[in-house]
């Protein structure tokens, strides 16, 4: 199609032992051959499109030339798009960025443009793609199919290409996801949210590791119904968890990458706790239930904690304690942290099916639905504030006991503070920037206290570890120093657990 529009797709990676299948599958009864297209991508030198979430690009259709301009999306589905025809001359035609004027992704592109600094748009890299492509009708819409093998070149770094691209052309998007249910069940498929333009631009930059995405700020409107605030606040989630999971399903990856989506399942899950019990949702004018797919993020959360462990605790803890020992002249190997022979790897964790249905969930979560009757919805700063309240009051409460605490109580504070500060930092547009700044100061301060001083789990270590260190004079030096250790965190944690006690509540 030639024109602006939105395009909502949903690309899934192949794993090279099922491309065969696929490619039968997409083809289907008709056998269609496979269509090539080769695409040269272009982006100012400083990479400002890619930064901007644009991509730019000249493809050859059969005989024809198109020039597309396109914009991301904020909800893991959507795409601005606008294409035109450029002629079917054997030679590629010069770019015309003046084409795209007076579209709405045109207008980021033309924002862009009005700094000079950024100068003109270059060749960054081509692609070379064979598509195998059928239409599909479902009930109630029409997809299509789109099976893509090749290449992208950037210079002399090559990476290859094998996923599908299932596109909705009539209907809703719960038929991309329904469909996409189907693919992964029924050969292994996994979602990647990751354009070509961005693996593209990744490998022109000659990265050698796609890089890890932290969170992005929460862009909330004050006449923003609450629906509307937790569907925001799901789409943010949703970027830094499926951000980093389609990087450790495509297998290369680091600790950077699971610690990152273990924080954009702990900020999930506070965001579904904070806007839960919400009453009614004004929009579809039902109860707001408990999110089905809380048990499956949590599950999740604590399978990839064995990994973090070892990275995040057992590494810096060894090292520690190594120290410490030769300080005593111990000439004694600490103990490391045990790992679990049974735990899943992270890859085969992103790829297996509960990990691909909580991402399907999490992109129907985040959708748009038609608004409804809103006049009950109450103010949002109303209902935030209120929630937000209780949550500091709690954590107040338990800040002003911490030293009486049993183990149990301290983690439960632990918890409490990283929820309020996801839940301040989640609704941080609604209010004065320097007022959340100053809350978020010492809550942030608090929490890394705490985060410091609670690990009872790092003498359980030392003691599953026992069998391994060899001498007995080293172990009771090790459980001696972890104690010793344990109680001063505690003691460095009080003057913050009281500064945050006092701190002035920007809601009010």
């Amino acid at each position: 199609m030639i024109g602006a529009m939105d395009e909502i797709e949903l690309k899934l990676q192949v794993p090279a032992a099922r491309a065969d299948a696929v490619r039968r599958a997409v083809a289907g009864r008709t056998g269609a051959a496979p269509m090539r297209l080769q695409a040269a991508y272009f982006d100012t030198e400083d990479r400002a499109l890619a930064a901007a979430g644009l991509a730019l690009r000249l493809r050859r259709e059969g005989r024809r030339w198109v020039q597309t301009l396109k914009g991301a999306g904020d909800d893991g589905l959507t795409r601005l798009e606008h294409e035109v025809a450029r002629g079917s001359a054997a030679a590629m035609p010069a770019l015309d960025l003046a084409l795209h004027d007076g579209t709405p992704v045109g207008a980021r592109l033309a924002a862009l443009r009005a700094d000079a600094s950024h100068g003109e748009p270059r060749l960054v890299f081509r692609t070379d793609v064979r598509r195998t492509l059928r239409e599909q009708r479902v009930a109630g819409a029409r997809l299509e199919l789109a099976f893509d093998e090749g290449r992208i070149v950037a210079g002399d770094a090559v990476l290859p290409v094998c996923e599908l691209e299932i596109e909705l052309r009539a209907g809703t998007p719960d038929a991309v996801l329904a469909a996409a249910r189907r693919w992964i069940e029924r050969h292994g498929l996994w979602i990647d949210l990751r354009s070509k333009a961005e693996r593209g631009d990744a490998l022109a930059r000659g990265l050698g590791r796609w890089p890890e995405r932290k969170a992005r700020p929460v862009e909330l409107g004050k006449a923003m119904t609450p629906a509307q605030a937790r569907r925001a606040v799901i789409a943010s989630c949703l970027d830094q968890i499926a951000g980093n999971a389609s990087v450790i399903a495509g297998g290369s990856f680091g600790d950077d990458h699971v610690h990152q989506l273990r924080v954009g399942l702990r900020r999930l899950r506070s965001a579904w706790r904070f806007f839960a019990d919400r009453g009614t949702d004004a929009e579809a004018g039902a109860a707001v239930a408990p999110d089905p797919a809380e048990a499956a993020a949590a599950s999740l959360f604590r399978a990839l904690g064995a990994a973090r462990d070892l990275a995040a605790v057992g590494v810096p803890l060894q090292q520690e304690l190594r120290t410490a020992l030769a300080a005593v002249g111990l000439q004694v190997e600490p103990p490391r942290l045990p790992v679990d022979a049974q735990a899943p790897e992270p890859v085969a964790l992103l790829r297996a099916g509960a990990a691909q249905a909580l991402l399907l969930d999490l992109l129907a979560a985040a959708q748009p639905r038609a608004p409804g009757d809103v006049s009950a919805a109450p103010p949002l700063r109303t209902e935030v504030a209120a929630r937000l309240n209780r949550w500091h009051k709690q954590l107040a409460a338990d800040a002003k006991r911490f030293a009486d605490l049993d183990d149990v109580g301290r983690h439960r504070v632990r918890k409490r503070a990283k929820r309020l500060r996801y839940a301040a930092e989640f609704v941080a547009g609604l209010f004065g920037a320097k007022a959340v700044r100053r809350y978020l100061e010492p809550l942030r301060a608090l929490q890394e206290r705490l985060g410091a001083q609670g690990r009872q789990r790092d003498v359980d270590v030392v003691q599953r570890a026992a069998p391994r260190v060899p001498g007995e004079a080293g172990l009771p030096f090790a459980l001696g120093w972890l104690a010793a250790r344990r109680e001063a965190r505690l003691a460095e944690a009080l003057p913050a657990l009281k500064r945050f006690a006092d701190a002035k509540r920007f809601w009010k």
